[in-house]
């Protein structure tokens, strides 16, 4: 029998980005909450198509429904957007 499948969140970034970074930290932070949670990071350098759509608004967490939280968000809005 196995386990639930991961749910798979998307980190939109970039490299050399604080807010990306920090971002990053809050989620981590979120344990146990983020233990049925795989994070994908995605550097939005490498794609002409999301750096046009992210370039200005990064960092921002895509749910696996397609729901986008954007920053700023705090701890508690992450929590939320994570557990639902």
């Amino acid at each position: 029998m196995q386990g639930n499948p991961l749910k798979k969140f998307i980190l939109y970034g970039t490299s050399g980005c604080h807010l990306c970074e920090l971002a990053h930290e809050m989620i981590v932070a979120q344990q146990p909450q983020t233990a049925g949670i795989e994070l994908v990071e995605v550097d939005i350098s490498e794609s002409e198509t999301l750096f046009a759509r992210y370039g200005l608004i990064i960092p921002v967490l895509r749910h696996p429904d397609d729901r986008e939280l954007n920053w700023p968000f705090s701890a508690r809005l992450l929590r939320d957007f994570l557990a639902s």
